[in-house]
């Protein structure tokens, strides 16, 4: 059978739109089967795009996410969080070159602080809407509304920002997706290309939103509202939650869902008055998903990488492609690779994505046998069409390196401002990182040293699982005969990305 050829440049769309919704849980969007919460913009939106089936995270958490996405590189495996290393780029810096125009609307807070500060310096544009979890936006709270919330507990910055949300489109996430279409009405037909990259923290923590979403849920709650979720594993067993707590931290994600699912309708209504349909493609995706509950995990502990958190949602609305289901294997880096595609431009370093273009046209049926997922020092997984194995540490979770010359880890904030990393120190030796030239600082740790945050916490061994027969994991198959050929495509696959010798050792691979 002869194949199709693949669709002229000119066919394709001009523009592209990325809508990232950070914390997206896939489970509970009605799109993909969920009734527990409303969020009828978003399925509006599924009913008319390629809907993927089988997309699974790449690298976690928050940061490493978008470095998947925006750099189209795996970093968990050499390094916890960061920004943008010296031997790569953001894709937006090739498509500068390619007269493709950018835009950068966000409230994510990551991105600008140590560890995230220099994504969004090579968009042609940018905008930061603030007061979101741990923005340091305000040095103190709203002295003349005495109805902000008072949340019992330790001070965090957004304990300054919140008095200043009174209204609905006070909160960041409303003024985020206003921004965005405001962007769309300004410059849609102004620009030859453009692309728009809207990272939107809700449903993230915390989970805080105006009634009517914060009863919506949960009516006969009293009390101030539980908008922040315990990072907790058997969190109701141990007596952090009670069965009443539990349930009122689920609704508040969900009024957060549904709250932020009304003003992304604002950006497709945007899309829709602009005539946009017609020559732009728009993604949307998030990150991860985030326990609340399921399996009583809570938050994004230190546990293997769950289905509520690395099977995740992806929708792609394409001109002149019908809607439809997909499933084939894909991951976040895949984001990236289809950018390229879209737009005909050729990253300079070294990259892990497949373009989607063939699945959207009918062109293939995969474009991946695996993909690799997880959270630097912990368990490193392997997902497949059938199978998900996560691999734990052999023995002690080392050896155990970080390669960056960007020093930086997730920052935590104490009562003496962010607690960081100590620099490299005389252990550290100059290295090479695939496919690159710079010499990169590589710091081994031994036990004792002070590590980032996900180096600690219990490992529960292998776990081998096959999600379509059995969604909530329950039957764990390691051990048994299919582990030795899922341990070797796993060793296969970290060779085919050039993963560091570390790795291989640290998850008795050898």
């Amino acid at each position: 059978m002869t194949e199709p050829a693949p669709p002229s440049t000119s066919s394709r769309p001009k523009n592209a739109v990325v809508i990232l919704l950070d914390s997206l849980n896939r489970h509970m969007l009605g799109s993909y089967g969920g009734t527990e919460f409303a969020t009828p913009n978003l399925d509006a939106f599924a009913k008319g795009a390629l809907k993927f089936e089988k997309h699974y995270t790449g690298s976690l958490p928050c940061m490493p996410a978008r470095h998947d996405i925006l750099c189209g590189a795996l970093d968990f495996l050499w390094r916890p969080w960061g920004s943008i290393e010296l031997w790569e780029r953001n894709i937006v810096a090739y498509l500068e070159k390619a007269g493709v125009t950018s835009m950068l609307i966000s409230d994510h807070p990551h991105l600008f602080e140590t560890g995230g500060e220099n994504y969004h310096t090579d968009f042609t544009g940018w905008e930061y809407l603030r007061g979101h979890e741990g923005d340091p936006w305000k040095t103190r709270p709203d002295p003349s509304w005495t109805g902000a919330p008072s949340f019992g507990r330790p001070w965090l910055p957004y304990d300054n920002s919140r008095g200043y949300f009174r209204d609905e489109w006070d909160f960041p996430g409303p003024r985020t997706m206003t921004a965005a279409a405001e962007w769309l009405d300004s410059n849609a037909g102004y620009h030859d290309r453009f692309f728009l990259f809207v990272d939107e923290f809700d449903p993230h923590e915390p989970f805080d939103t105006p009634d009517p979403y914060a009863t919506m849920y949960d009516e006969t709650w009293q009390g101030a509202h539980l908008i922040w979720p315990p990072y907790a594993v058997a969190a109701r067993q141990r007596g952090i939650l009670d069965e009443r707590q539990a349930r009122q931290v689920r609704a508040q994600y969900g009024g957060k869902l549904t709250m932020i699912d009304r003003w992304f309708g604002k950006v497709t209504e945007a899309l829709e008055r602009n005539n946009l349909w017609e020559d732009t493609a728009v993604i949307v995706c998030t990150d991860h998903g985030h326990y609340l509950g399921e399996k009583d995990i809570w938050g994004k502990p230190g546990v293997p990488v769950y289905e509520p958190l690395g099977h995740i949602p992806l929708m792609v609305r394409w001109p002149g492609v019908a809607a439809g289901t997909a499933n084939a294997l894909t991951t976040s880096v895949d984001i990236f690779a289809t950018l390229c595609d879209l737009f005909g431009v050729t990253p300079g370093h070294v990259t892990h994505g497949k373009s989607l273009v063939p699945l959207v046209y009918g062109q293939a049926t995969q474009v991946r046998e695996w993909a690799l997922s997880g959270i630097w020092g912990r368990e490193v997984n392997l997902v497949d069409a059938d199978c998900k194995y996560t691999r734990a540490p052999a023995e002690e979770n080392f050896p155990l390196s970080m390669w960056s010359n960007r020093w930086s880890t997730m920052p935590t904030r104490g009562q003496g401002g962010n607690i960081l990393m100590p620099p490299p120190d005389d252990r550290a030796w100059l290295d090479r990182m695939p496919g690159s030239r710079i010499p990169v600082i590589r710091q081994p740790f031994q036990p004792g040293d002070l590590l980032p945050y996900w180096g600690y916490g219990k490992f529960t061994g292998n776990h081998l699982y096959r999600p379509e027969q059995d969604p909530t994991e329950e039957e764990n198959l390691a051990g048994q005969k299919r582990e030795a050929e899922l341990a070797d495509k796993l060793r296969q696959a970290l060779q085919a990305v050039e993963a560091p010798d570390d790795q291989f050792a640290r998850l008795g691979l050898v």
